[in-house]
């Protein structure tokens, strides 16, 4: 008997309905493909929903449109189509085999063979498809059994998958930490590790996201282990050794004692030596947006200052509780997680008309003032009117 899914309950879904029914979803020609149908075997949360089709995307077009729905061609020259339908969106990808490949970018032909496409997927468990009406799997490279066993596998030879996408080296240890069990493949294992440096060949945009992704799931220190022991990551960050994986492991632990969820940038800190010059250049390199730049910069720092408050009033919330989980205070970390800094209650002009007179003066005492108020923990009423009058005073002295 055929091994079936609940497919009815995704057919429900905003507007999925009617865009297998303009497709052929009931004939054959469209099934529902990839993460979705893995997650759910798995009993996990399924959030977007893939198709794959036999109609080529000059069809799929047509289709939509006699259908009244949106048609965008996200990636057309690839054969993938994005239905807008009933305001939700729901990609669509023709059927394809590889021509040529170059280990960052593939040419496609366009095939009606759910094999054929399936064969050029990267792992077995990312090959499954699954018909919309009757729900029935379709497994053409065991990774039904690799599912159960909890095993990450290439489809084919490891080698040449990795020769057709590079980036397949960072996938397989961010599958491996996702959904692996075990020890790794020792096949895929053994070829990413003899073609890491290919790693070098790739933009540096899909290193970056390929790598914030592996290190935000709720604990890659072991797969992130083993790739700094087999020199996965020294070709793309030579920065980060072996010894820092203990680093992140001691985050891991420490994010989770403080209930604050995992971060991507905060650990890809802990991986690095703590020097917020290297890390800038580090995200830099990576192409990093600024913000995320400042971010691992800052998180890389070592200065804890006077307090966990006193630290987030002065590099923000954010910073404060990277650094604070960098050096192993969960506790200090979690207190300040989500607080909201105050505001110095005095400006300027307050303190010229308490007598200050105008000039550079004013904004160094002001600057003595908020770095005092800050290290005493915020004092207010009488208690911070006796600071300002102090300061004024050995301003004016």
């Amino acid at each position: 008997m055929a091994l079936t899914i609940d497919a009815a309950k995704w057919r429900r879904r905003r507007g999925v309905g009617r865009v297998l029914d303009a497709l052929g979803g009931d004939d054959g020609l469209t099934r529902y493909v990839g993460g979705a149908v893995r997650d759910v075997l798995m009993g996990l949360k399924v959030s977007d929903l893939d198709l794959a089709t036999r109609l080529v995307p000059d069809d799929v077009l047509e289709r939509l449109k006699a259908a009244r729905i949106k048609a965008v061609p996200t990636g057309i020259d690839h054969g993938t189509i994005t239905a807008v339908s009933d305001g939700k969106p729901v990609e669509i990808t023709t059927l394809r085999r590889d021509v040529t490949t170059d280990g960052r970018r593939a040419t496609v032909a366009f095939t009606d063979d759910w094999r054929e496409d399936a064969a050029r997927r990267d792992f077995t468990i990312n090959a499954l498809s699954a018909d919309p009406a009757s729900g029935e799997l379709f497994d053409y490279f065991g990774g039904l059994a690799d599912l159960e066993q909890r095993r990450v596998r290439f489809i084919g030879d490891p080698l040449q998958r990795i020769a057709e996408d590079h980036l397949r080296i960072l996938r397989f240890f961010r599958f491996h930490a996702r959904f692996g069990r075990g020890e790794p493949d020792p096949a895929a294992l053994a070829a990413c590790t003899a073609r890491a440096n290919d790693l070098m060949a790739l933009s540096r945009e899909r290193i970056a996201d390929e790598l914030i992704k592996l290190l935000a799931l709720p604990d890659p220190s072991a797969t992130v282990g083993l790739m700094l022991e087999r020199g996965i990551i020294k070709p793309i960050i030579p920065e980060i050794e072996p010894k820092h994986g203990a680093v992140l492991r001691a985050l891991v632990m420490a994010e989770r004692a403080a209930k604050i969820q995992p971060d991507g940038l905060r650990r890809l800190a802990a991986l690095l030596p703590r020097d917020h010059h290297l890390a800038e250049a580090v995200a830099a390199r990576l192409k990093l947006s600024n913000k995320a730049r400042k971010r691992l910069g800052c998180a890389a720092g070592a200065d804890l200052m006077s307090s966990p408050q006193a630290l987030a009033y002065r590099l923000g919330v954010d910073c404060a509780v990277d650094r604070l989980l960098l050096a192993g205070q969960p506790a200090e970390a979690a207190f300040i997680h989500g607080w909201a800094p105050p505001r110095l209650p005095v400006g300027g002009g307050a303190l010229i008309k308490l007598g200050l007179k105008e000039g550079p003066v004013v904004a160094r005492t002001l600057r003595a003032i908020d770095r005092r108020w800050a290290d005493e923990g915020f004092p207010g009423g009488a208690a911070f009117d006796a600071l300002v009058a102090e300061m004024i005073g050995r301003a004016a002295g």
